[in-house]
């Protein structure tokens, strides 16, 4: 394994729009063959998902009020607040892919390191979580390229918990399928499982041991490293201009349709804001935090057009392929949840 400096010019960059488009840019042009690793801070921010909806997970006023960038990164996952208390680590993976889509391969390392801090009760859990005592401290999230992937997360060391609960508005249907009543609930910080001797860690502090652990060394000196070039900044510039610094990417578009249903799976939360006239479907959008390297839109464009009625949208949602384009989850399932706006 081996280190990727994503300083520019000799200082860290904590924009969190550059540092969210890194993971595109080093699995699909630099492709560095073997094992990489990002791991950088960002100023405040809320990333959302892929195929989430910002406008139903986001407080958007509080955000724009409170100068908070909203960055919509390449994976699937749910929406998460980051600031200068947050690490956010990624693995490069170039050329292998035996450990794709397997979290504990992700997550163990950095569980590894809390252990030899003391918080024994550190561990991976979940569809895509790390925990403490049950309490959520980091979310993982995967994206694949060709014949390479990006997979990582958020580490919660000193994050802002007021700030993250007042930004964030998840599904209600999410957080009852996991028996609490607040995003505060289930999630928390390390530093308070820290022993006494830490306690006036920094973040870049415990970034700083986190990486060590992780290389097996005493000082990231030791450690191989790749440090982005003026070349990789040029493109990497091209790319925030042509998508990553756009609203059309990062917010969305809110279609407004009349009708909006979701439900949370064991894949994760599928939501579907759609139109329908003489009962069939007219318009139709699906967002969530689910995990999928298909393409959710193939599963869209099978539905438009289908009567809303349970024997044709089961066949809709077969032709579609599911576990391909959307993940395991039946289509006698989501023929229910969209049949459960009907009035009639």
């Amino acid at each position: 394994m081996f280190f990727i400096d994503t300083s520019r010019n000799g200082k860290p960059v904590y924009d969190a729009l550059v540092n969210q488009s890194l993971d595109n840019y080093l699995i699909n042009d630099l492709r560095l063959k073997g094992h990489g690793l990002i791991c950088y801070i960002n100023r405040p921010s809320v990333i959302v998902g892929v195929n989430q909806n910002a406008y139903a997970e986001i407080d958007l006023p509080y955000l724009k009020k409170h100068n908070i960038e909203l960055v919509r990164r390449s994976s699937g996952g749910g929406a998460v607040y980051h600031d200068f208390g947050n690490l956010v680590f990624e693995n490069i993976v170039v050329g292998d892919m035996s450990e794709f889509g397997n979290f504990h391969a992700i997550g163990d390392p950095i569980v590894d390191a809390l252990h030899d801090l003391g918080i024994e009760s550190a561990e991976v859990s979940g569809r895509n979580d790390m925990t403490i005592d049950g309490k959520k401290f980091s979310g993982m999230a995967i994206v694949k390229g060709d014949n390479s992937y990006a997979a990582g997360g958020t580490v919660m060391f000193d994050l802002n918990m007021a700030a993250a609960s007042e930004v964030l508005t998840p599904e209600k249907d999410k957080l009852a399928s996991k028996g609490v009543k607040s995003v505060n609930a289930r999630v928390t910080n390390i530093k308070p499982y820290l022993s006494e001797k830490y306690q006036n860690w920094t973040t870049e502090d415990f970034k700083n041991y986190l990486l060590c652990h992780m290389f097996g060394v005493d000082s990231m000196e030791d450690v191989e490293t790749y440090h982005l070039t003026d070349h990789d900044w040029d493109i990497i510039d091209s790319r925030l201009v042509e998508q990553y610094r756009t609203d059309e990417w990062n917010y969305g578009k809110n279609p407004g349709f009349k009708h909006y249903v979701t439900k949370h799976y064991p894949i994760g939360t599928v939501s579907f804001n759609f139109n329908e006239k003489d009962g069939q479907i007219t318009a139709v959008k699906i967002y969530g935090d689910f995990f999928t390297t298909g393409d959710p839109r193939v599963v869209e464009q099978h539905l438009l057009g289908t009567k809303l009625n349970r024997e044709n949208l089961i066949q809709a949602f077969n032709d579609a392929h599911l576990d391909a384009n959307l993940g395991k989850v039946s289509a006698e399932e989501l023929a229910t949840l969209l049949l459960s706006d009907r009035r009639d």
